[in-house]
């Protein structure tokens, strides 16, 4: 202990812009946290279509049974019902189940067919009705994130591309891998199974490591995302309630 606050001291007398009361130094003991949860992994799928014969809910129930293999407890979110944002109240039932699911969740799955070069408004309607923070509560925030889609044609990574920059905007622990299906029509067989291939060995490889980065994570989530610009915008606003002048 005494090495790290002599580290903080030599640091920060070169740092005048930050804050000490507030600057860390990130500890490694913090996150080898002894105590491991137990139970499975909860992890939440979600899909971005509604057609009857939908690829991406295919492929996600595909990966659902990979991760309860996998030794997961997993639930697919049927956006069927749901309202577009701003289109109802946050107290309508489709929205509640939605934000539920996303409150139990330890990691998740997104999954969209690309559509005109991008994500569907189906999906996209899902990730927008997951709010940023309820109270003091971030629903998202350093939970583990695998996104994968589904093509039509050719091979593309469009809409994986945009599921990343949206899961780095709701603060998720996006994994490395991702799965991007091309000619998803040809890689299904009339059981709705998928059948093997390199396009099935990768969905393998992404559940296999969302599970991993979920158990390594899941414990010391709170450390993690733990930063010093929140930890100084919370001491400033305490300041001002306090010493405010007027009521």
């Amino acid at each position: 202990m005494d090495n790290v606050l002599k580290k903080e001291t030599k640091s920060l007398a070169d740092l005048p812009a930050a804050a000490p009361e507030h600057f860390r130094v990130p500890d490694p003991e913090r996150l080898a946290n002894p105590i491991r949860s137990n139970h499975p992994p909860r992890i939440l799928l979600l899909y971005g279509s509604l057609r009857e014969r939908s690829f991406s809910r295919l492929l996600v129930e595909e990966a659902e049974r990979l991760l309860q293999a996998m030794g997961a407890e997993t639930k697919i979110f049927n956006p069927s019902g749901l309202p577009l944002p701003d289109d109802a109240t946050e107290s309508h039932p489709k929205v509640q189940e939605l934000r539920s699911l996303a409150q139990w969740a330890e990691g998740m799955v997104w999954c969209s067919p690309e559509r005109h070069g991008a994500m569907t408004g189906i999906m996209k309607a899902q990730i927008d009705w997951i709010p940023l923070s309820v109270g003091a509560v971030r629903p998202t925030q350093g939970k583990t994130l695998a996104v994968m889609q589904v093509c039509g044609g050719s091979q593309s990574f469009n809409a994986v591309n945009q599921m990343r920059v949206l899961g780095r905007w709701m603060r998720m622990v996006t994994i490395p891998n991702q799965s991007s299906v091309a000619k998803a029509f040809q890689e299904f067989d009339a059981e709705n199974r998928m059948k093997p291939s390199s396009y099935y060995d990768r969905v393998v490889d992404v559940m296999e490591e969302l599970v991993k980065f979920t158990l390594l994570t899941r414990d010391v989530e709170p450390y993690l995302v733990e930063r010093y610009s929140e930890r100084k915008e919370s001491a400033e606003a305490l300041s001002r309630r306090v010493n405010q002048t007027e009521i």
